[in-house]
């Protein structure tokens, strides 16, 4: 009789694991092997082109006057008082994702800059 003793149940259990192992680690070297001679090289980006500048501003939806603290490298002229009583740069948005039907769910017009009337105007039967 062996040190232990295991039945078959165990055996059978013992062989499932170590065979699902044993695929997986196959499987894995041969994508690593093989993405390494068939994929192109990964180019990252380019050094030194990117803003470094990024700074706190303040995004104003103007269709709904919902307002968000975020980070960016452009500018403004105009600021405000946010909640935290510094002043940051406003950028007016004219769509945001508290006003967008895609997230909102509700089709709603939302008509800030006129393109109805502008339409309307060049497309107007004379």
């Amino acid at each position: 009789m062996p040190f232990f003793d295991i039945s078959r149940w165990q055996k059978a259990n013992f062989l499932i694991v170590y065979t699902v192992f044993a695929l997986t680690f196959a499987i894995q070297n041969f994508i690593n092997n093989t993405a390494k001679s068939v994929l192109p090289q990964l180019k990252y980006m380019k050094e030194g082109i990117h803003p470094k500048a990024y700074k706190f501003v303040v995004f104003k939806d103007m269709s709904n006057g919902y307002q968000f603290l975020g980070r960016s490298t452009a500018g403004s002229k105009e600021t405000v008082k946010w909640e935290d009583g510094n002043e940051y740069p406003l950028i007016k948005l004219e769509i945001s994702n508290t006003s967008h039907p895609f997230y909102t769910g509700k089709n709603m017009l939302v008509d800030t800059a006129g393109r109805i009337d502008k339409f309307n105007k060049r497309y107007a039967k004379k």
